[in-house]
């Protein structure tokens, strides 16, 4: 190439470590390399937003590409172009000289030519006597030729990056229609469940993403979503197989040995014993209901709930505590159908106090679904209460008194 050795810029432009490598790099092009010229430039628009360029620098190397006579740049021929800048405003649509400079120097800056400048900063070429250029002082395409592959690779990423916005946009827009709807229809019909707090959570969803999100933030409020849009789904399906296991009950003089225990909740098989305890009552009903504490001990004993109501609102009664624990739910990765569970033995305040307990421990416990699941099975066989696990987090947070 005519081009191995480092040049430096005309003037007052400065010189950098940066501009050094790449002209070292472009030097090192691998003998009889072509590239053409267009998909270089298709790729490089691809990826402008990664290489911090705007629209009118893609025109400017637009412009640039058009005054290199051939279709390939090829290793072995002279890479650099000479137009003034007269002529690459011409072909840059009119661009004016300032705007031009500026972004001649983006590109530069972006690593994608180079300045080869004469002794006094013109644009020329020096040709032989047959007319071929011997020695060209403008702009290097060099770096487009040394950089084809990364450039290809960059712009694959871009496009499969903004593939997967699309699907998530999509996924979102789809799951929030879900929620809307199901929402609506729960109330419309009477559906049993707090609404409002759900339909809370989905406002306060829809309002952490911002106008101008990206994918990352696009997946997290989609993926938050689909957990109450499942939620929702899981409440709605019980209550409907709960209303047609009453109904079989009826029709068949409330017999209700053997019949489906998997209706309304996801049990644990239970042994015969269990079984007998337990027949002619709702499945994982307890016989009494558990004790319920006073909301003051309960925000003692779980400084950290009021963090995690909708809205960042306080915290003035059990609703606000209902909707926090469906939030740390979210968070702790507990299934809907888990936290369903804990609501129909615990009932809907004492498995909120449970989720609240459970966020004080979360760094020591393993699976906080799991945990969950443990303890609504023992509130089942009448194992469980909620007074000791209260003490032990007051204790925990130094904030242990006689309020029990």
């Amino acid at each position: 190439m005519q081009i191995g050795n480092v040049t430096t810029p005309f003037g007052r432009r400065p010189m950098s470590l940066a501009l050094v490598k790449g002209q070292v790099r472009a030097a090192e092009i691998k003998s009889g390399k072509t590239a053409d010229k267009w998909k270089i430039f298709r790729d490089v628009s691809e990826a402008k937003s990664v290489l911090g360029l705007g629209d009118r620098a893609i025109t400017v190397l637009d412009a640039l590409l058009t005054f290199y006579p051939h279709i390939e740049l090829a290793e072995g021929q002279s890479l650099v172009v000479f137009p003034s800048n007269a002529q690459l405003s011409v072909r840059a649509h009119g661009i004016s000289g300032t705007t031009l400079r500026r972004h001649l120097a983006a590109l530069v800056d972006a690593g994608l030519i180079h300045r080869h400048d004469s002794p006094n900063g013109k644009r020329y070429a020096h040709r032989t006597r047959s007319g071929e250029i011997e020695k060209a002082f403008g702009f290097s395409l060099a770096p487009l030729l040394a950089r084809v592959e990364e450039l290809a690779h960059l712009a694959q990423q871009v496009a499969e990056e903004r593939r997967l916005f699309k699907r998530a946009k999509e996924a979102l827009s789809i799951c929030r229609r879900d929620v809307r709807k199901l929402i609506t229809a729960a109330i419309d019909e009477g559906a049993d469940g707090d609404w409002e707090a759900i339909e809370a959570m989905y406002v306060a969803l829809g309002t952490r993403l911002p106008r101008a999100s990206n994918r990352i933030e696009t997946e997290a409020v989609l993926e938050e979503m689909t957990m109450l849009r499942d939620e929702i789904v899981n409440i709605l399906d019980m209550q409907l197989n709960s209303q047609k296991t009453d109904g079989n009950d009826v029709q068949n003089g409330c017999h209700i040995q053997n019949s489906k225990p998997e209706s309304i909740n996801e049990l644990e098989p239970r042994s015969e014993d269990e079984q007998g305890a337990v027949r002619n009552q709702e499945p994982k009903r307890i016989t009494e209901p558990l004790k319920a504490y006073p909301l003051s001990m309960v925000l003692k004993a779980c400084p950290q709930i009021p963090d995690y109501v909708p809205g960042g609102g306080q915290i003035r009664g059990w609703r606000d505590v209902m909707a926090a624990a469906v939030v740390v739910r979210s968070m702790l990765r507990v299934s809907p159908s888990a936290y369903q569970e804990a609501c129909e033995v615990l009932g809907p305040e004492n498995a909120a106090v449970a989720m609240a307990c459970i966020l004080e421990r979360a760094e020591h416990i393993n699976s906080a679904g799991g945990y969950l699941r443990d303890l609504t099975r023992k509130a089942g066989r009448g194992e469980f209460s909620l007074g000791p696990m209260l003490m032990a987090a007051m204790r925990a947070n130094g904030t242990d008194r006689k309020s029990a």
